[in-house]
């Protein structure tokens, strides 16, 4: 008899689908149902954000037989039409966060998801702080506003495993392979201090091409950079409390 600590999560970042995609992503995740209990999107589904471009991604995943959880990525954002995409996706049947959370309901178990897209401003020891001018202070304060957002939620959302999905990554250990100059444009750790705050079993990034996959948050919750140039197939297939999953 399944129970929640054999829930997979199949997840995927940085597909970057534009209009001559269409059709093809739907094959790669064909017979996904069979692999896993709910396919988890870490942003950056379009090359430039058009709302051609996320309808095509809508179109990829609408009716697909396992829940599908999404976050948006700066790609998607770059057109300035990120609402209007997001509102595509919910049309075709995807839950959407935006610094949010939702319990998705897989067969008869529940698992909160809690997340967003995330934002920038470096690691510990080498980040940016609010200080200085007033362009920079406003960079620190969105993501601060992001990570509290996100620590609200864990706390208020009721399930008994909580996964946190970004676009942004929490730690700097997932980026290691990318060019040390752009870490502080690739996440930051106000987004970790906030998750291990609340607590969750696992947290799921993309955005660095070049990154590696595993790392850990200095609380101990597991790290997935989940883009799909680090993954090198269609998606991974994570399964939470099973060893062989991670």
């Amino acid at each position: 008899m399944s129970v929640l600590t054999d829930l997979r999560i199949a997840a995927v970042g940085d597909i970057h689908l534009g209009e001559d995609d269409r059709g093809q992503f739907r094959k790669k995740i064909g017979g996904i149902e069979e692999r896993a209990d709910v396919l988890m999107l870490a942003g950056d589904l379009t090359r430039h954000g058009t709302l051609e471009e996320g309808r095509v991604v809508a179109d990829e995943l609408r009716g697909l037989p396992i829940p599908v959880v999404a976050v948006l990525g700066n790609h998607d954002y770059h057109s300035d039409l990120q609402y209007e995409i997001a509102g595509e996706l919910r049309d075709a049947g995807v839950v959407v966060l935006d610094d949010d959370g939702a319990v998705i309901q897989c067969g008869d178990r529940k698992l909160g998801v809690v997340g967003g897209k995330g934002f920038g401003g470096g690691f510990a020891g080498k980040c940016a702080s609010e200080f200085g001018e007033r362009e920079i202070k406003n960079f620190v304060a969105h993501t601060r506003y992001i990570a509290e957002s996100w620590k609200v939620a864990l706390k208020e959302i009721v399930a008994e495993k909580r996964v946190v999905l970004s676009h942004y990554s929490p730690i700097k250990e997932t980026l290691e392979g990318e060019p040390p100059e752009i870490y502080p444009f690739l996440g930051s750790y106000l987004l970790a201090e906030a998750v291990d705050t609340a607590g969750a079993d696992l947290i799921l990034h993309g955005h660095a091409h070049k990154g590696s996959e595993k790392g850990m948050t200095p609380g101990g919750i597991r790290v997935r950079n989940v883009a799909l140039p680090v993954l090198g197939r269609a998606y991974a297939v994570y399964c939470l409390d099973c060893e062989s999953g991670f």
